[in-house]
C-alpha cells in the first residue's frame, strides 16, 4: 500500500475512534441537567410572575432538563396570568406544567398555563378552567375592539395546544363563556387536553422519562427524568413578602390593622408608635392591593365605614352609625376586588366575618364607656364637692364654715345648726356657699 493510502487509512480509523468521544459527553450533559420545581400558591399576580421568571432565568442558565411548574393557586389576574403563559411557551428549556395536589382547582391559571406549557400534567381529583371568559378587557371598550380581543385570546390558546398536539377545540368557548374541565374531563377528549394525570411528582417523573419536546426555536430535547429528583427553586425574602401581601386576605386584614394602630395614636397618644406602625402596615396592604385589580368604590366605602365605626364614639347615636358601618364594610369587603379580571380572587369569608365581629365589640365596648362616663357624677370642680363628707369648723347656726377637700367653705346646715368637730354631708353647691346636713358618727367615722 502507498504510503498516502496508508494515511488516509490511519486518519480515519482514528477519526472513528474518537467520534464516540465527541458524541457521547453531549448526550450526558444533556441527561444530567438539572430538573427544576417552583410551586405557585395563593394568586398569581405581577409579584408571582416575577418569581416565576427568575425562575426560568435560573433552569435556562444552567441548561435545565426540565423545569416543572407545580400549580396550587385557585385565584389570578388575567392581565398578569397572560404574560406568564407566553413566557412559559417561549422559555428555552422544556416546561412541564402540574395542577396538584389532589382537590386543586387551579381556574383560569390552570387553562393558560397547561395550554402554554410544553407538557400538561393534573393529578386526580383536580381541575381548571372557570365559568367567565378566559380574558376581558380592562377598561370599556366598543364591543368591535371587545370582538378582536377575543379572537386573540381564542387563537392564542388553541395554537399553542394544537403545536404540543393537544386538544384545542375547548379554546374558544373557554375565551368567550368559560369552561371548567375536571383531570377526567379532560384526559378523555379526544385528543386529550392535557398529557399526563399522575398520583405526584414521582410519578410524573416516571412518565416523563424519554418524552421529546419541542421549543420555541425549533429545537428538540429529550427528557431524562427516570430514577431522578428535582431541585426546588424557593423564592427569595423579598419575593416572599411580596407574594404573601398580595394575597386579597391579608392584603385586607393588614389594611384593617392599620385604620386600628392610627386611630388608636389619635384617641391615645404614644409618641408617634402607634402611627409608625400603621404606617407600615398601610403601606404593605397598598403594595399588595396594588398587585390585584381593586374596585376603588369598595376601598373607598371601607375607609368610610372606619369613619363611621370612630364617629359613634363622639356622637349620641347610641350605636346607629356602628350598625351602617359594619353594613359598608362588609358589603365593601366582599366586593373590594374586580372578579371579570381577577377570577377566584377574593377575600375570604372568616376573614370579613372575623373583622366585622371584632369591630362591633370593639365598638360596643367604647360606647359602653362613654355612656358609663356620660352617667357618672361630676367628680371635679364645684359640682364634684356634692356627696363629700365635710368638718365643721366654725358652729352652723344654720351659717358657718366647714372643711372639705383642703379648703374652708361657707355653709347653710339644712337641720339649722351643727357643732364644730361635727361633720356634715354636702348636699348642695350655689354661688360658692355649700349647703349641708348632718350625719350620724358611724356614717362620719367611715
Amino acid at each position: 500500500m502507498r504510503p498516502t493510502g496508508r494515511l488516509i487509512c490511519c486518519t480515519v480509523y482514528l477519526f472513528l475512534l474518537l467520534l464516540p468521544l465527541f458524541a457521547v459527553p453531549r448526550a450526558e450533559a444533556q441527561a444530567e441537567g438539572p430538573i427544576y420545581h417552583v410551586t405557585l400558591e395563593g394568586v398569581i399576580s405581577r409579584h408571582t410572575v416575577a418569581y416565576v421568571r427568575r425562575a426560568i432565568q435560573t433552569a435556562e442558565a444552567s441548561q435545565a432538563n426540565a423545569l416543572i411548574i407545580e400549580v396550587s393557586s385557585e385565584g389570578a389576574v388575567l392581565r398578569d396570568l397572560r404574560g406568564l403563559a407566553a413566557d412559559v411557551a417561549n422559555a428555552q428549556v422544556p416546561i412541564v406544567v402540574y395542577i396538584a395536589p389532589g382537590g386543586t382547582d387551579a381556574g383560569a391559571a390552570g387553562s393558560w398555563l397547561l395550554s402554554a406549557a410544553h407538557l400538561a400534567a393534573m393529578a386526580p381529583d383536580t381541575s381548571f378552567g372557570v365559568a367567565s371568559p378566559l380574558a376581558e378587557p380592562i377598561s370599556q371598550v366598543s364591543d368591535q375592539v371587545r370582538e378582536r380581543f377575543l379572537n386573540e385570546v381564542t387563537t392564542q390558546i388553541a395554537t399553542w395546544n394544537r403545536e404540543r398536539g393537544r386538544n384545542e377545540a375547548w379554546a374558544e368557548r373557554a375565551a368567550r363563556e368559560g369552561v371548567v374541565f375536571n383531570n377526567a374531563q379532560a384526559a378523555a377528549l379526544i385528543p386529550p387536553a392535557v398529557d399526563l394525570v399522575v398520583r405526584d411528582t414521582d410519578d410524573l417523573l416516571t412518565s416523563l422519562e424519554g418524552r421529546s419536546v419541542t421549543l420555541a426555536d425549533g429545537s428538540q430535547v429529550i427528557l431524562r427524568t427516570l430514577g431522578r429528583s428535582s431541585q426546588p427553586i424557593d423564592p427569595n425574602l423579598w419575593e416572599a413578602i411580596l407574594l404573601i401581601v398580595a394575597d386579597p386576605t391579608i392584603a385586607f386584614l393588614l389594611l384593617v390593622m392599620a385604620g386600628i394602630a392610627i386611630y388608636a395614636e389619635f384617641a391615645t397618644p404614644t409618641l408617634g408608635v402607634l402611627s409608625g406602625i400603621g404606617a407600615v402596615l398601610l403601606i404593605a396592604s397598598l403594595i399588595g392591593l396594588f398587585a390585584l385589580p381593586v374596585n376603588w368604590i369598595s376601598l373607598i366605602g371601607l375607609v368610610f365605614a372606619f369613619g363611621l365605626v370612630s364617629a359613634d364614639l363622639f356622637t349620641p347615636s347610641h350605636g346607629a352609625l356602628t350598625v351602617v358601618g359594619l353594613i359598608t364594610l362588609v358589603l365593601s369587603a366582599f366586593t373590594l376586588f374586580d372578579a371579570a379580571q381577577a377570577p377566584g380572587v377574593a377575600v375570604a369569608f372568616w376573614a370579613i366575618l372575623l373583622v366585622a365581629l371584632l369591630i362591633a365589640v370593639f365598638a360596643a365596648m367604647g360606647l359602653y364607656l362613654v355612656l358609663r362616663v356620660r352617667n357618672q357624677p361630676v367628680t371635679t370642680g364645684q359640682e364634684g364637692l356634692i356627696g363629700r363628707l365635710a368638718e365643721v369648723r366654725k358652729r352652723l347656726a344654720p351659717e358657718g364654715m366647714v372643711f372639705v377637700e383642703g379648703a374652708l367653705w361657707r355653709a347653710v346646715c339644712e337641720e339649722g345648726e351643727a357643732e364644730v368637730g361635727e361633720y356634715v354631708r354636702v348636699t348642695a353647691v350655689y354661688e360658692l356657699r355649700l349647703t349641708v346636713r348632718r350625719v350620724e358618727a358611724p356614717e362620719a367615722s367611715r
